[in-house]
């Protein structure tokens, strides 16, 4: 049996990406998904064709994660349509301005936390009290990134929210632990998405950045769905609170010749 067979998923951000990976993944393990997309709305019928082709329903649904009422309304749709949500994957998020402190405006900031911070909150909270009124159990995995701990100038919204959201996933495995509802973390590093646009398409920029990878390569959107397909699943019933780095070694590179 596959699985993550009769289960139901939502997919922030699926429309490219890590989500569009994991929203695949999921239907191949016997998972329907909602396909949750802000803007792209060819990349998230992509991934319909691609759940549909795994033999599985698909719900594809426009929603901007930092707004709060958006978010009520996709989990009101979803359940509409498929009476249940078994697993829920915050992946939509923005990069941050790359602008330092003193020149960063508020507005700027407000977006990255708003998207990266309070979305993941909206999602958690609505899946969290649809699980409670139907006996507990469930899955969230939030994607963060190794910028919950790696932080660079210019950088200081987006590494907040990321830090953030670390500690949000830990308290909130805390609070729902007894229920069943398992809550994890994956911090990716450099993985050839959209938000990895710039050294994609400049091969001497990509090369720079993956020599200071261990593994000497930048990782695959699939490596990351395959990681989410684990924590999803019952082979991960004992696993809630943790963070999963997927970066090729990246972060024990830290502190290295101090």
């Amino acid at each position: 049996m596959k699985k993550l067979t009769g289960k139901v998923a939502i997919v922030t951000g699926s429309d490219s990406g890590i989500g569009q990976a994991t929203a695949i993944a999921f239907a191949q393990e016997g998972a329907d998904v909602v396909i949750v997309y802000h803007t792209d709305s060819e990349g998230a019928a992509k991934t319909m064709e691609e759940v549909q082709q795994a033999g599985q329903k698909g719900l594809v649904l426009q929603a901007d994660v930092s707004e709060e009422q958006g978010v009520q309304q996709l989990f009101e749709q979803a359940l509409k349509e498929f009476g249940t949500i078994d697993i829920l994957v915050n992946n939509a998020g923005v990069s941050g301005g790359s602008t330092k402190v003193a020149d960063m405006d508020t507005e700027s900031f407000d977006k990255t936390i708003r998207t990266n911070l309070y979305g993941p909150f909206f999602g958690c909270r609505a899946f969290v009290k649809h699980r409670l009124q139907n006996g507990g159990k469930g899955k969230i995995i939030n994607i963060s990134s190794i910028h919950e701990e790696v932080v660079s100038p210019g950088t200081a919204d987006y590494c907040a929210s990321k830090g953030a959201l670390r500690n949000f996933t830990r308290t909130l495995a805390l609070e729902v632990a007894e229920q069943g509802i398992n809550v994890n973390n994956i911090a990716p590093g450099m993985i050839l998405t959209p938000m990895n646009q710039k050294a994609m398409d400049d091969p001497k920029e990509r090369e720079e950045k993956e020599q200071k990878i261990p593994m000497k390569r930048a990782g695959k959107p699939a490596e990351i769905a395959h990681v989410a397909v684990f924590l999803a699943s019952e082979d991960a019933a004992y696993v809630t609170g943790s963070t999963y780095a997927m970066d090729g070694g990246f972060m024990r590179l830290l502190g290295q010749g101090a």
